[in-house]
């Protein structure tokens, strides 16, 4: 799947029944510019199955992509439908202070 806005970094998301991950990725360069999931160490203690915790990691993806210097994205939902723990994640990231 293409998408479109080839200058901006890409968002994706993976969801387990477990855990959630997300990393930005530039594609132009084909590397990961920041990573975050319920699998780190701050979040493991807790429950990383639920929105909670996936507020949890799109306030982290947003802290780390504005450090490296990125505001504008584009968010890859990766085929899950925008709902439950995807959309949490997804609104916790533009609170954050990301733009998609």
């Amino acid at each position: 799947m293409r998408t479109a806005g080839a200058g901006r970094p890409r968002l994706t998301v993976f969801r387990s029944n477990r855990h959630i991950y997300a990393q930005l990725i530039d594609d132009r360069e084909s590397r990961t510019v920041a990573a975050a999931s319920t699998m780190e160490s701050a979040l493991r203690s807790e429950s990383g199955g639920d929105r909670a915790a996936a507020g949890r990691v799109g306030t982290l993806i947003a802290e780390r992509a504005l450090a490296a210097g990125h505001k504008e994205i584009i968010f890859d939902r990766g085929g899950y439908q925008y709902h439950g723990r995807v959309k949490a994640l997804a609104e916790a990231a533009r609170e954050g202070g990301l733009s998609f």
